[in-house]
Order: C-alpha cells, then structure tokens, then sequence
C-alpha cells in the first residue's frame, strides 16, 4: 500500500480487520462527482462538469467493484465519451499493473506502470490501497472518484445528453426500492464473499458465510414469481451490483472464497437470471472469466503457487476461458 506517497510492502489483500477478524474494507478516498452543470454532487466539490473526452475510467476485469462501471459505461453508450484503460488481471506485488496481458491496455493518458502512480499523481501524499474504479479528470489531472457506487450513478445521470442511451439504472419511482435492496445486498453478498474469503478467523468466516448463502436465498425467493429482474420488468442498478457478484461466484468465490455450500448454477432461479443479464446489449462484453481466474488465483496469500483452475464449465451460460 501506499505510506505518504511511497509504495511500502508488497501488495496484500487484507490490511486491515475487525476485533473478529473480519475483513474491513477501505473507505473510498476521492467523492467528487461529474455532473451536466458542474455542480456539486452529494459529496465532494462542484466544478467537474460533462465533457466529451474530459474523463477516463480505470477498471480491472477481474473486479465486480469496478465492472459496475464498466457496465454502465457500456449500457448508457458513454464509450465515445469516456475514454478506458483496463490493467492485467495478475495482482503483482505493487498492485494492479498496466500490461499487454490479452484483454489489458496500457495507460494511455499517464503513462503510468502501476495503478498506485495514479493515486500519488492526484495526491503526492496519498495514504491507502490504490483501489479500481478510478474516475480520471485528464483537464485538471487528478481523481475524480474511486466509490464505484458513485460512478455507477453519476455514468447513469451525470453525463446528461452525452448518454446515447436513455435506459435510467435509477428511475425516481424505484429509487427507494432500489437503495433499500442495495443497502441488503452488499453487506451480505457483495462485501459477505470478501468477508468469507479474507477472514482471519473461523468465527468471522462463518459468520460472512452465513450472510452469503442467507441473502442468496433470499434472492432466489425473490426470483420465483417469475420476474426478470429483482424490480421487475426494468434493468436497474441493483441488478449490476446483483450480477458482478454472481457471474463470479462459481469461478472464484466457490473455491477461492470457501463460499462452497452451493453454486450459483444449482439455484434455478439465479440460472436464467443470469442468462438474462448476460442478454442485455452490452453486458456480455464486459465480462472475462479468463481475467476473473487469472485475478484472484494470483492471490498469493489466498492461493501460494498461483495455479489457476481449469473449471468451471460455464458454456451453459455462453461463457468460457
């Protein structure tokens, strides 16, 4: 991680934990947000306005974190406007790293090998882990903002014309429904397989992996009237935070994670929710299992010599390596 500017110890994924144990997540540092009139968003200061080609988003494959932006880049048709770099799937020992890897590109607005050089370039003091999504202003030449749930909404809302698409992730009338949801979702499933995963402890293990598998019930349940989607028949935010999630549950979580009393194709319900999201224009092409495996099975605390598992099948779903 980064001590006043400087990289300090090999990159490592759990920094910090709980009096259990636990994994605790850093707080994201950087809460600026774009918006149509430059404005101040909920956090931060006013003066990021939406501009063609002012932006570049930082992503890695590998993580459901920054795949939520990538995903809405991708769905409101902002890849004209927002320019992208993703960084290798392997985890080196200072962090996520631009590369050649096949999927990967280098850092063209930068030029910067390691994702931890951006963070000092916005903060020369910068303290923490050098995390994706990074939201890049190439005019001031510093972060925007690095909460993925922030960009999520602001690539859905802030761009305002510049979106070619008119699909709203965060329609007003579902707005309560959806934070509600999210404000489950996240602790249980979205944070609860890094909980299971990082635990130090057996109590905070267990505890993480009851949280997964209660909430992937209930998410099931809430599938069986036959809805498409969690609110129905509209593709909301909730369902990109739901699926970055899911779609690496079985190729990493299950194994990796030790989240294994079941996987997400043995529930019916989340099988063809799946399906469906992979369905939706646009979805399918941010997703790289290769990236995924390749990512976390270089863990080496989680995963010492680093051999990445062959399975699973996923064809059933149209994906494979």
């Amino acid at each position: 991680m980064l001590v006043e500017g400087k990289w300090t110890a090999e990159w490592k994924p759990v920094q910090k934990t709980d009096e259990k144990g636990g994994f605790v997540r850093q707080t994201s540092s950087f809460r600026n947000w774009v918006t149509p009139d430059s404005t101040a968003g909920p956090t931060g200061e006013a003066g990021f306005a939406a501009e063609a080609d002012r932006y570049h988003l930082y992503v890695a494959l590998i993580c459901p974190w920054a795949s939520r932006t990538l995903i809405a880049r991708k769905l409101k048709g902002l890849e004209g406007v927002i320019s992208l770099s993703i960084v290798e799937p392997m985890i080196s020992d200072e962090g996520w790293r631009f590369g050649d890897y096949p999927g990967s590109t280098p850092d063209a607005v930068n030029g910067a090998t390691y994702l931890h050089e951006i963070y000092t370039k916005a903060d020369p003091h910068f303290t923490g882990r050098a995390t994706v999504p990074v939201l890049w202003d190439k005019r001031l030449g510093t972060i925007v903002n690095n909460e993925s749930a922030d960009i999520l909404r602001m690539l859905n809302s802030g761009f305002g014309d510049l979106a070619t698409s008119d699909l709203d992730l965060y329609p007003v009338d579902l707005a309560a429904e959806i934070d509600a949801l999210n404000d489950r979702i996240y602790p249980r499933l979205n944070n609860g397989v890094y909980r299971a995963g990082f635990a130090t402890t057996q109590m905070a293990y267990e505890e993480a992996f009851a949280d997964v598998f209660a909430m992937l019930d209930e998410l099931e349940g809430r599938l069986a009237d036959g809805r498409p989607f969690l609110h129905g028949e509209r593709f909301t935010e909730t369902d990109v935070r739901l699926f970055v999630t899911l779609i690496r549950f079985d190729a990493a979580y299950h194994g990796l994670f030790k989240c294994n009393l079941r996987r997400i194709a043995d529930y019916p319900g989340f099988s063809g929710y799946v399906k469906r999201v992979l369905g939706v224009p646009g979805v399918r092409e941010t997703v790289s299992i290769d990236h995924i495996k390749r990512g976390y099975y270089s863990m080496k605390a989680l995963n010492p010599h680093r051999i990445v598992p062959l399975g699973p099948d996923l064809s059933d779903i149209g994906l494979a390596d």
